[in-house]
């Protein structure tokens, strides 16, 4: 949909002139899955897809949130607090106001008008380019300067409180501070973070949708966030942690006796050898190694197949293909799983073939065929 049409639209049903226009991009990462929320290092970057925000004041003391994208509407009279209410999209936007309210910001009235072009439950951050996105908009509308770091703060507050979803920071902190053509080297600990140049040479990012959709806060998330913690408590009897991506696998190794429970066990270890890939994939993108990049794709995949179990067929057929194709150097499942989205490293001349082999090749296993995008690392959040 292009700009002008949006702005249209804002008109056709708000009866008023748009008065600014935002934008906010969806990610993916690279490397480092699950384990934002351990205190580990990630890897991710901002992608071309996103979040689009039509917003002008209205005098009614009105919150009016509408979306392009669902059905469903709110209006509101502006009020001091809202909690959630049912599944509806406008519990992000609406959480994020939320939030500014509980921090004292005075905030008129507004009309806002979403349009996303991202795929939905698709694994990109649609939610934290929706949190992010109308968290920029309140600032910049109501002179609040609140920088980008704050921002993604913010909106995983209002994602683990107001949702209810035990996520990590990497999602608001990418779309939030995404530059064009960088990875972001991310410490979920202390928020340090470093711009990395992601140069891949002659390849491409490919985004492979699976096209199942998945409902996170309905999925076992929350469960694996909190067999973490159970892990955690007991390893800390024995070693000296803050977090469990504090502990090396060396560490690790010696002290998962006291464990005593195979899943748990499965899940630390997925996570302490996540977080050293993270490390060792900074090293080999430096230094121009980029096959070696791409192995440590495929044995991160491995990991969240066997160790951590978010997975499922349709991820598992995509890496499948990816690394029976001679001209794909890397791939693996990209998000929190249960459905979503993969990411491959493939030769941009085969970018085409790849994308008419891999869809007959899944739809004959799976069903149905999967979405297959070139992905550009964009900026972060913006007025536009």
């Amino acid at each position: 949909m292009t700009k002008d049409a949006l702005l249209q639209e804002f008109k056709t049903r708000y009866q008023q002139e748009p008065e600014h226009i935002f934008f906010t991009p969806g990610r993916v990462n690279l490397i480092g899955e699950h384990i934002d929320y351990n205190g580990g290092k990630v890897m991710p970057c901002a992608i071309t897809l996103g979040t689009y925000l039509v917003v002008s004041r209205n005098t009614e003391k009105k919150i009016r949130l509408q979306c392009i994208n669902f059905p469903e509407t709110a209006d509101l009279q502006l009020q001091s607090s809202y909690t959630k209410t049912g599944k509806e999209w406008f519990n992000y936007p609406l959480g994020v106001i939320d939030e500014m309210l509980q921090r004292g910001y005075e905030l008129s009235g507004l009309n806002m008008l979403f349009y996303g072009d991202l795929p939905i439950g698709a694994g990109v951050s649609s939610s934290a380019s929706i949190e992010v996105c109308t968290g920029t908009a309140i600032s910049q509308i109501f002179g609040l300067n609140i920088p980008g770091e704050e921002m993604a703060v913010l909106g995983k507050k209002v994602e683990n409180e107001f949702i209810g979803m035990n996520c990590g920071i990497m999602d608001q902190f990418a779309v939030a501070m995404g530059r064009k053509d960088k990875a972001i080297l991310l410490n979920c600990d202390t928020l340090e973070y470093e711009y990395l140049n992601f140069e891949i040479g002659d390849n491409i990012l490919v985004l492979i949708n699976s096209n199942k959709e998945r409902k996170l806060t309905d999925s076992k998330y929350n469960e694996r966030f909190a067999e973490c913690g159970r892990a955690l408590k007991l390893l800390k009897q024995v070693v000296k942690a803050e977090n469990l991506c504090d502990i090396s696998s060396e560490e690790f190794h010696k002290a998962k006796h006291v464990l005593n429970d195979a899943v748990l066990e499965k899940r630390a270890l997925h996570v302490v050898t996540e977080n050293e890939r993270v490390s060792l994939s900074k090293d080999a993108l430096l230094n121009g190694r980029l096959e070696e990049f791409g192995q440590l794709m495929y044995a991160s995949h491995a990991s969240l197949k066997e160790l951590y179990e978010v997975s499922g067929i349709e991820l598992d057929t995509i890496v499948e293909f990816s690394k029976s194709y001679p001209h794909c150097i890397g791939a693996r499942m990209t998000g929190a799983g249960f459905g979503g989205c993969a990411i491959a490293l493939v030769k941009k001349e085969y970018f085409n073939d790849y994308a008419e082999k891999i869809k007959p090749y899944y739809k004959e296993r799976i069903g149905y065929e999967p979405g297959v995008f070139a992905s550009e690392i964009g900026d972060g959040a913006r007025a536009i």
